[in-house]
């Protein structure tokens, strides 16, 4: 597996590879040239020559060269799935229930928004001129997308800057980039001139680095740590780019006395598990009212029970592997340390038999306290904390407990005690009696440690456009009355 650049496959300049594997068997799944700042100048460069043509196209051609990508994706749904699942350990369940149909119904959302993307009407808002607003592409955008949800996270990088009118060079993760290169030769399949998508592989110190600071790249777009999302920043400083950034999260997860029990604990485990918990919006930190607090333990422990480890290529396989051994034992270091602190429910362990691949058995850890560190660090695993509070006003401060402010979801009847807790935690997404449902028609995106901009959703164009005022006079006259305060005029 090579670049895509300029509408077509090539070999990396730097003759470095790496093996792509699957991290439920450690089998090797196919070679990928490791791309450098050569690879990224090309990319670039071609990017920058199709950004004449592409962002003067009428909406009605980008949204028909959107619509036919969709048609393109669907047609190859399942062998997007068995890729996507066998590169990031993804049951073949999820990669065919969520991860593909979730991408083609984003390409066809954007491919209807792209006809949407208007300015302000003309007005006067002085009596001799008349103004208008024109909403323009950036330009070159330079993306880079993680390895958790690798078709999806290409799809959110580049639909909405395409669709805008921008250019595009996307560094997927080097362990994950197949689905993204599968991605971009959908796109010149439906038509999409060369150069609008390029795709560079290669790692974050080199590839990514020299994108992030390529002076004709005039924003970028990261997915990732908080602790990457910083040095993105730095990075992005050095020539004053625009800078769209989705972090981490620690998502909380409250339930109230009058919640409906049965639909949190099975939200709870769904919500955790999501994914292996390899998501930032995942429930991380379950914060349950003490009298309903030994029942919802108990009921998540016994739901986790029953969750099936297996083949991600078996249907019937509920939790894949994590994404390799040594994030495995990162998670695991963490619960180890949790055992000094509070009681591991469930879990805590690789399964038995096994062994080959990078899984873990879903994890409950009770009685964690605030400002310890299963409670403050992003664990990005399959494991939920679960912590007690008394009162309304404790659940919110728990909630709010935390550098980051992605999604949180709140369990209860009471349609008051909904709408505070809605206004008042810090997140970009709150859900009530559900956690992580996604549509393409709603923004995500977080606030605090958790980054600033909108993927999805009509907003993501904020972050993707330039909004320019046009003010035209209306009166013809060469003379104008505030020329005067510049230089005399005879009266």
């Amino acid at each position: 597996m090579a670049q895509f650049i300029d509408g077509e496959v090539r070999a990396a300049s730097t003759g470095e590879r790496a093996w792509v594997c699957d991290p439920s068997t450690g089998d090797r799944v196919a070679e990928a040239d490791l791309g450098g700042p050569a690879d990224v100048d090309a990319a670039v460069a071609a990017a920058k020559r199709a950004y004449a043509e592409w962002s003067r196209a009428t909406p009605s051609e980008r949204s028909a060269a959107l619509t036919k990508l969709a048609a393109e994706l669907d047609a190859r749904g399942a062998e997007l799935a068995e890729v996507e699942s066998r590169q990031a350990g993804k049951p073949i369940r999820l990669a065919t229930e969520f991860d593909v149909p979730g991408t083609i119904d984003n390409t066809a959302f954007f491919a209807g928004a792209a006809r949407h993307l208007d300015g302000l009407a003309s007005a006067e808002y002085s009596p001799d001129h008349t103004s208008s607003i024109r909403r323009e592409p950036v330009g070159v955008v330079g993306s880079v997308a993680p390895w958790n949800y690798p078709l999806q996270m290409a799809a959110w990088k580049i639909l909405p800057a395409i669709a805008a009118g921008n250019t595009i060079v996307l560094k997927p993760a080097e362990n994950t980039p197949l689905t993204s290169i599968m991605f971009a030769e959908a796109t010149a399949a439906a038509g999409i001139p060369a150069g609008v998508i390029n795709i560079v592989v290669g790692t974050g110190p080199v590839a990514g680095a020299a994108l992030l600071r390529h002076r004709d790249v005039a924003m970028v777009s990261f997915t990732g740590s908080t602790r990457v999302g910083r040095t993105v920043l730095e990075a992005a400083a050095t020539t004053a780019k625009r800078v769209h950034l989705e972090l981490g999260g620690k998502a909380p997860f409250v339930v109230h006395d009058d919640a409906d029990l049965e639909a949190a604990v099975h939200g709870a485990v769904a919500g955790s598990l999501i994914n292996t918990g390899q998501d930032c919006t995942a429930a991380a930190r379950a914060i349950v009212h003490r009298s309903r607090y030994v029942e919802f333990v108990a009921g998540v422990a016994d739901l986790y029970a029953g969750v099936r480890l297996g083949a991600t290529a078996d249907p019937a396989t509920d939790l894949g592997p994590l994404i390799s051994m040594a994030h495995r034992e990162r998670v695991a270091s963490i619960v180890d340390r949790a055992r000094a602190y509070a009681r591991v429910v469930t879990g805590g362990a690789p399964p038995e038999g096994l062994d080959a691949g990078s899984y873990y058995l879903p994890t409950l850890i009770a009685d964690v306290a605030p400002g310890q560190e299963a409670w403050t660090d992003e664990i990005f695993g399959p494991v939920l904390t679960v912590t007690a509070f008394d009162d309304d006003e404790e659940a919110i401060a728990l909630a709010n407990d935390t550098a980051y402010g992605l999604a949180a979801s709140v369990w209860t009847r009471d349609v008051y005690r909904a709408l505070q807790a809605t206004a008042r935690i810090q997140a970009g997404c709150v859900w009530v009696n559900d956690h992580i449902p996604i549509i393409s028609e709603m923004p995500h995106g977080g606030v605090k440690q958790s980054g600033f901009g909108k993927d999805m959703s009509a907003y993501s164009f904020e972050d993707y456009t330039s909004v320019k005022h046009v003010m035209y006079d209306r009166t013809g006259v060469a003379a104008k009355p505030w020329h005067r305060t510049i230089f005399g005029i005879d009266e």
